[in-house]
């Protein structure tokens, strides 16, 4: 059973929006702009040669990796783009373990000096590393005592759209328009007028126009979108399962912290008690302690805290 798509534009954060709109060969000038506007190269992109996206280690019993995205231009430079959309504890370990293959790619048989060429590893993140405000990492190998780049051919990038947050006005930079393309394609009807004057973005909207696509291709993105949205609830679901365990939690807590101010309260007047026997009625320590049932110990730190005169 289809479900009844009412968006105008696939959603790019959909594994087949993605791929749809940056992995496809009959329009990879998206993919080489987006590329060009976010990596600082000295020297531009001009073509791209997708690659077999299932890498495979350098033997039978390695595991392989099925990237994204994986490309390479015409100088042999290697370009990993991977969409993440759920937070992951080892995200960073799993981008670093993908640029060992390309890496491993390069090497030839016989003499060879390990000269190896650069590899850029671009991660486009639904979720937020930490909690700076930057949305873009630049990641490099680096000599920590001098604070100065020691390794320039393996560079990572890493998006975090949810702190993108700028609006249409707010525009300033070829950059921005992908990131705003990236975060709001999907919920919009109109383009806006300045994206819709730059030519490689409004033809990015229109690569991305669901009545565009064939029914075949209608019904694989349907079923992909389903299954993200289906992710999303469960997600939500469980967010609202885990902050209403934290409000029941938060209230035992109180309850309980409650109960032991009561309980010292109680004690404070206790030993007040105490002491107005001792002071008025002359009753010794020891009696005091038997009929309240309170410890000696705990009276007689009470007292000297309280730097209490007793005769």
């Amino acid at each position: 059973m289809c479900m009844m798509i009412k968006d105008k534009y696939i959603d790019p954060f959909t594994d087949f929006g993605f791929k749809h709109i940056f992995g496809n060969e009959k329009h990879k000038n998206l993919l080489i702009s987006f590329l060009n506007d976010l990596l600082d190269l000295e020297d531009k992109i001009i073509s791209i040669e997708y690659r077999n996206l299932e890498k495979l280690g350098l033997n039978i019993i390695d595991r392989k990796a099925i990237f994204d995205i994986y490309c390479k231009d015409s100088r042999g430079e290697s370009f990993i783009v991977e969409l993440q959309r759920s937070k992951q504890e080892y995200f960073r370990d799993r981008s670093i373990y993908y640029t060992s293959f390309p890496i491993q790619e390069q090497s030839k048989k016989g003499f060879w000096d390990y000269r190896l060429k650069k590899i850029y590893f671009i991660g486009i993140l639904e979720f937020k590393i930490d909690d700076d405000e930057n949305y873009l990492k630049k990641v490099q190998l680096c000599n920590v005592d001098k604070k100065e780049v020691f390794y320039d051919k393996l560079t990572y990038y890493y998006l975090e759209m949810p702190k993108f947050k700028k609006s249409e006005n707010e525009l300033s930079t070829h950059l921005d328009y992908w990131l705003w393309y990236l975060n709001n394609s999907s919920n919009i009807t109109s383009i806006p007028k300045i994206l819709e004057e730059d030519k490689i973005i409004k033809e990015a909207f229109d690569v991305a126009e669901f009545l565009a696509l064939d029914k075949d291709r209608q019904f694989a993105y349907q079923q992909n979108l389903k299954a993200r949205l289906d992710y999303i609830n469960v997600m939500n679901y469980a967010k609202k399962e885990a902050e209403a365990k934290g409000r029941k939690k938060g209230l035992e807590q109180g309850r309980e912290e409650e109960r032991i101010k009561a309980q010292k309260r109680l004690k404070e007047k206790e030993f007040e008690t105490a002491i107005v026997m001792i002071k008025d009625f002359n009753i010794s320590i020891d009696d005091i302690v038997e009929k309240l049932n309170i410890k000696k110990k705990e009276l007689l730190e009470y007292i000297k805290r309280k730097n209490i005169k007793i005769k």
